[in-house]
């Protein structure tokens, strides 16, 4: 209480008794807020839930409070626990407040929820049967462990891959359930109904080690609280105020900590939006945030409707969308006074897009941003914003054609990307045998059992006989150097390429490619993966035949990687960001491109399949992430045709695009293809089949263009460049290319330039 004292006795100096709300000169941090932002602040007694729309100052509001609460002594420094969800959000709201104050704040409760559990539980951690330097386990070695508790446990780890029942268990903790709370009913098939007794033997053997995993840094502080009313005492004396942001995103274990931990002085202030909760597949419960006033009684609410980010028909629009949505509180963005762009009833209107294909969309994005930097916009207030990550690989390929420099955020280029690089590497070792880098990469990708032993005699065997790596491989197998799964994998290996290339010369490469990628194993791995971004590189890996699709062979196909991968842009100039629609939340921009609006892409047919009307308000708010990340100008895009995944098939605009309202956007493009023709139902894509890979994946033809190339025409190759077309004989073009000269090519290898 002494520290309380101190720190009150400062606040005083600086301050007047009397309320800030009285004073005629508020200080600044109070100053600079709108009235429900102050009011935000200052409801400083008993449970409060800030609905803080996109744009509306919500980091505003939750630094001034936490000053606010410092500043005028109603808590000392360690007596208010702040909890964000990324270390970047805590250390901006730790430098923000020390700014306000005027000096370092020491002592904080300040951080993830990851973060600040590790904290709990280091300082009990004998009341959870560990000691203090307990051991935090990474990822590979949290599954090394359960593998050799799965072996102990005779589970067979082959049927039962580790990953999916590591995935179980984390699911457990997730929601707060230790072993002995885990329902009988919730017992899967998996492992034979042993999942519950192995995550039991894998949390003893944690403890054995004096050691936790990511998820028990969470579980076990809060089965402390829950179960002992000393430790749960201690934190109610000590914190006063509990301030969360992103409440929206905080799954069933986050919420039962906050809770217990709420119970104290009840001074808990969460900040969220409930239409931008879009984590569910990370465990996130929208619950949380909906029930708050049934779970803390006597809550007040208080809505951020004040936008200042952007124009009246980006917020009409996003407004109209979210509208559809049962599962939300309700609040409706309207610019504020300080809307920077077009005042606060100007603004351009929504564009809606309709194109003919996918390829089509690519060059109208790359195209359209080429214009606006022409016109002084900057790139780096660019962004492209997609549903899934293999869209950015045509839009990747337009700007590196038209020279514009960009990134991808939160992940790695199309052909950067670990899927394509091994891909690229069984593609490179079936064109070129003697390609040593890729022959290593794909040899025990997936496991074969090649080890370091077999590898170096290999090296050894190549380089005595100056030979390739992939014959001094065949040659020791056929001396039967290498004994067990290293020569049985090795020989089934090389028997492979040569049946796929066989196939190579008899199929053409994209047959050759599937069947190899299937063969091979490589696809059952990511298959049976059960990471969260395993469907996705199952998905980068069809988008990938579609690419090779594009070329007449595999060897041009891999000379335009080549070049595409050298192609350096210079990191310190202005780039147009891609990312997904996930990654942009936090983010603005001056203009957002949102291509592939299509049913089934957009709403993701299969979300809608595991969730329904559920899944279908996520996707909503995922729109609504996107329209809302714009400041000036929205570039909305749907096509007709799309290459989705790796089949061509006709595209029906997305529901959505029925939600925005007519006044506030403009449409292009053919009005046929803004209400095309519905088909029954989704197209389906298997990746593994029986004998001859069905069609590629089901490649499938390009659908003809809407006009006909003609003599004069002008076209781009992906290989030879631009040209114009001199002669034309049924799918057969004659072409006068201006860096490769006249050249024969099919028509489905050009598009219209």
């Amino acid at each position: 209480m002494e520290q309380v004292g101190t720190f009150s006795m400062i606040a005083s100096v600086s301050h007047p008794a009397n309320s800030p709300r009285t004073q005629p000169h508020p200080p600044p941090y109070l100053a600079r807020l709108n009235p429900e932002q102050r009011e935000a602040v200052e409801t400083l007694d008993g449970p409060l839930l800030v609905l803080a729309g996109a744009g509306t100052g919500k980091t505003r509001v939750l630094t001034a409070r936490f000053a606010h609460i410092l500043l005028t002594g109603r808590a000392a420094p360690s007596q208010v626990l702040a909890v964000t969800f990324t270390n970047k959000a805590a250390r901006e709201m730790r430098e923000r407040v020390a700014a306000m104050l005027g000096r370092p704040v020491e002592g904080l409760w300040l951080g993830t929820f990851h973060a600040l559990g590790a904290r709990m539980l280091r300082r009990h951690a004998d009341r959870a049967g560990l000691s203090s330097n307990f051991t935090i386990l990474d990822a590979d070695d949290q599954l090394r462990l359960l593998k050799q508790v799965m072996e102990a446990e005779r589970v067979d780890a082959k049927r039962w891959p580790p990953p999916a029942l590591m995935a179980l268990i984390q699911r457990w903790k997730d929601r707060g359930l230790p072993p002995a709370r885990v329902p009988e009913s919730e017992e899967p098939e998996f492992a034979g109904g042993r999942t519950r007794s192995v995550y039991a033997a894998y949390q003893a053997r944690l403890g054995t080690l004096n050691a936790a995993d990511f998820g028990d840094l969470l579980l076990l502080p809060t089965e402390l609280l829950r179960t002992d009313a000393d430790v749960l005492a201690q934190y109610h004396r000590q914190f006063r105020y509990i301030l969360v942001d992103e409440y929206q995103d905080t799954n069933l274990v986050q919420y039962l900590w906050l809770r217990l931990l709420a119970q104290g002085h009840r001074n808990l202030c969460c900040v969220g939006d409930d239409d931008q909760s879009i984590y569910s597949w990370r465990g996130a419960e929208i619950e949380n945030i909906l029930r708050f006033e049934k779970d803390f009684p006597g809550a007040k609410v208080i809505r951020l409707e004040r936008n200042y980010r952007s124009t009246a028909p980006i917020l009409a629009a996003a407004a109209a969308l979210i509208a559809h949505n049962e599962g939300r509180l309700g609040k409706t963005l309207r610019p504020g006074a300080e809307t920077a762009v077009g005042g606060a009833a100007g603004g351009e209107k929504i564009q809606v897009v309709a194109l003919w294909d996918s390829d089509e969309e690519a060059r109208m994005v790359g195209d359209r941003a080429e214009a606006l930097r022409r016109d002084g916009e900057s790139l780096a207030e660019m962004a492209v914003l997609v549903r899934a990550g293999f869209q950015t690989r045509a839009v990747e390929e337009r700007l590196i054609t038209i020279g514009l420099p960009y990134r991808v955020v939160g992940g790695l280029r199309f052909y950067e990307r670990a899927e394509i690089r091994d891909a690229l590497a069984y593609a490179r070792v079936l064109a070129q045998p003697a390609d040593d880098l890729a022959f290593e990469r794909i040899v025990n990708l997936p496991r074969r059992g090649v080890g370091e032993t077999a590898l170096r005699a290999m090296h050894d065997r190549a380089r005595a006989e100056h030979i390739p790596l992939s014959e001094a491989a065949a040659r020791l197998v056929a001396a039967g150097a290498l004994r067990g799964k290293a020569r049985e994998g090795i020989a089934g290996l090389l028997a492979g390429f040569g049946r796929w290339r066989g196939q190579l010369e008899a199929e053409g490469h994209v047959i050759a490619m599937a069947t190899m990628l299937d063969e091979s194993g490589y696809t059952t791995m990511w298959q049976q993966d059960t990471a969260p971004d395993a469907p996705g590189r199952l998905e980068n890996l069809k988008e990938f035949l579609r690419a090779l699709a594009e070329f007449e062979s595999l060897a041009g196909f891999l000379d335009h990687v080549a070049l595409v991968m050298e192609n350096e842009t210079n990191a310190d100039g202005e780039r147009i960001s891609l990312m997904t629609l996930h990654a942009a939340k936090g983010l603005e921009f001056d203009t957002v491109f949102l291509p592939g609006w299509e049913e089934g892409l957009f709403p993701n047919q299969r979300s809608l399949d595991e969730g329904g009307i559920k899944s279908l308000e996520e996707e909503r708010r995922l729109a609504y992430v996107g329209l809302t990340r714009a400041r000036r100008r929205v570039v909305v895009s749907h096509a007709a045709n799309r290459r989705l995944y790796s089949g061509w098939q006709s595209a029906i605009p997305s529901r959505f695009l029925d939600e925005l309202p007519e006044d506030e956007i403009e449409r292009t493009g053919s009005a046929a293809l803004g209400r095309a023709a519905r088909h029954t139902g989704p197209v389906a894509f298997p990746l593994q089949v029986r004998g001859r890979v069905q069609e590629a994946w089901e490649q499938a033809p390009r659908p003809p263009q809407r006009a006909s190339l003609t003599v004069g025409s002008r076209v781009f190759h992906e290989k030879f460049g631009y040209g114009t077309v001199t002669s034309v004989e049924s799918d057969r073009l004659d072409v006068t290319f201006e860096t490769s000269g006249p050249k024969r090519v099919l028509d489905r290898f050009v598009v219209a330039a």
